[in-house]
């Protein structure tokens, strides 16, 4: 295997890590200068699709949003977050790391999801300064 090869697949697990497939939608908020650009890459590689924007205005699939401590209301952003969801989707909340400027408690992760409606069904590294939160309606909703 090449080094490209070998570094394409490794950016690939990138998104493997976040359960995305082949031809999702998905929509990113939140982007500023410090998201990790390996992790968007790689979704892009993985999805076959660019990331779409807050502007986007059809259903998607998944909801990326990057969320740093002072980003303002947590409740507000995932409640938004949940208009262009489409049935079944989920949200992936990714905050900084601990020890990390920006970082989110993750009681206040926990409440404010819950108050929104999600229920957390895991947490991952999701790139090397980011942690990751899967966010999804309770099925009963669904």
């Amino acid at each position: 295997m090449s080094a490209t090869a070998g570094q394409a697949q490794g950016e690939r697990g990138l998104a493997e890590r976040l359960g995305l497939k082949a031809g999702q939608v998905v929509q990113e908020i939140g982007w500023d200068e410090d998201c990790d650009e390996a992790l968007r890459e790689s979704i892009e590689e993985l999805t076959g699709n660019e990331l779409v924007d807050e502007e986007y205005e059809d259903v998607v699939d998944v909801v990326l949003l990057w969320w740093r401590d002072g980003d303002g209301d947590l409740f507000d952003a995932l409640s938004d977050a949940m208009t262009a969801l489409a049935d079944g989707g989920q949200i992936w909340l990714l905050t900084p790391k601990a020890g990390r400027d920006g970082h989110v408690e993750p009681s206040d992760i926990g409440e404010d999801a819950t108050t929104a409606g999600l229920s957390q069904t895991s947490s991952i590294s999701a790139a090397r300064d980011w942690s990751g939160t899967r966010l999804v309606t309770p099925k009963a909703r669904r």
